[in-house]
């Protein structure tokens, strides 16, 4: 029995010293994070060697330091391959209805965790050929739905995410990494972003988040189309029943994800 609890009593230290290193996976070493958690130095050495010797934990040639490793990141992987998959249908029928009332084409983007992809598409009355199509990994920088989700993460994740590079893909891209900062903070404020031909010449689209129970930014719903059909703005009224079923979605996601069945 005592042995058991000793068990027990490891594995929920496990799970405590990973947990540290969330949101922001901040590089930390046995010192720092013994103090941190209260736990003994030596105990805290061991179980952070364990961890590196199954991939959770990786540490830094240069700093000697950990941060969460490659297994680690097949969690995450997994959690949001089973979030899309679980996503879309829940999704499908609120984005139906949308399209029936706006009549453009409405477009679900999923975040994988480093950039947004298409993982459903209501076409709209009006056909027209978008550039995006289904399972198509969309420019973080450009994409209204990327954008919409950025703005909600913390900034060291959106830097990590961004990088130095923002390569034009249009004349209209934003590639000045503090301007585009600006905008996202504009975003957060609004709750909505936009699209001005900046990955596709000539296609505006507006895009609103939906969050997961945590309140993170799982998705974005996106409405886009040809720039004369498609108004952007503060002022556009495709913005308000986009909103609403961002939110229709959120509540929706919420709910199942909090329910104890």
């Amino acid at each position: 029995m005592k042995q058991e609890r000793q068990k027990a009593n490891a594995v929920q230290k496990a799970l405590d010293i990973l947990l540290a290193f969330v949101p922001e996976n901040q590089e930390m070493g046995p010192t720092e994070l013994s103090k941190k958690l209260q736990f003994h130095k030596a105990t805290t050495s061991r179980i952070m060697l364990d961890l590196a010797g199954k991939g959770f934990l990786q540490q830094s040639l240069h700093t000697k330091k950990f941060s969460l490793g490659r297994s680690a990141l097949e969690i995450g992987k997994a959690i949001n391959l089973s979030l899309s998959s679980n996503l879309v249908p829940l999704a499908k029928p609120h984005i139906d209805d949308l399209r029936a009332t706006i009549r453009d084409t409405i477009v679900l983007e999923v975040f994988t965790g480093t950039a947004t992809f298409v993982a459903y598409i209501a076409e709209g009355p009006q056909y027209i050929c978008l550039a995006g199509r289904l399972g198509d990994r969309l420019p973080v920088h450009g994409a209204a739905g990327a954008k919409s989700v950025l703005a909600f993460l913390a900034p060291e994740l959106v830097s990590r995410i961004l990088g130095d590079n923002l390569p034009p893909l249009t004349p209209n891209t934003i590639t000045n990494p503090r301007l585009l900062r600006n905008e996202l903070e504009q975003i957060r404020r609004q709750g909505f972003s936009c699209s001005n031909g900046e990955v596709d010449i000539g296609i505006n689209a507006i895009a609103a988040p939906v969050f997961n129970h945590s309140n993170e930014p799982v998705a974005a719903v996106v409405v886009a189309g040809p720039s004369n059909r498609i108004p952007i703005g503060a002022d556009s009224p495709l913005v308000p029943p986009l909103k609403e079923t961002a939110a229709r979605i959120t509540d929706e996601l919420q709910c199942r994800n909090s329910d104890p069945r």
